[in-house]
């Protein structure tokens, strides 16, 4: 029986949630990259960064070529970098929503505080104002 979409998905989705995996395909965006200089960029031991990729090459979101001694990684397709371009920008907006909401919070903050202090019993609102 075929996985149903959404089930793929998440799997799919799962296969992003490790730091390092999107710290390594964030750096596969400017082309392909030796192993070493992954390695150099991203703060995790080499065998981490070896099981990083190696879930990257299994989903073939990633590609590995060897040259001589050095295996070299690459963007599967271009598909990937649209999709990290993505999440930034639903990441930015995301969090600018949340700062006009902070700075509408930080605006209102005397009026709503002082209603809702006055709407508690025994409060005096003198001492609010």
């Amino acid at each position: 029986m075929p996985v149903p979409l959404y089930q793929a998905k998440a799997e799919f989705f799962r296969t992003l949630g490790h730091p390092a995996r999107i710290r390594v395909l964030e750096l596969l965006q400017d082309g392909p990259r030796p192993v070493r200089e992954l390695l150099a960029e991203i703060d995790i031991e080499a065998s981490s960064l070896s099981q990083q990729l190696a879930v990257l090459r299994r989903t073939q979101l990633v590609t590995a070529t060897r040259d001589g001694n050095t295996v070299v990684y690459a963007l599967s397709t271009p598909d990937v970098s649209d999709l990290l371009r993505a999440a930034r920008a639903i990441l930015t907006e995301m969090i600018t929503d949340q700062g006009l909401l902070l700075d509408q919070l930080r605006t209102d903050a005397d009026g709503h505080d002082r209603a809702t202090d006055a709407a508690r019993p025994g409060t005096d609102r003198t001492l609010l104002a």
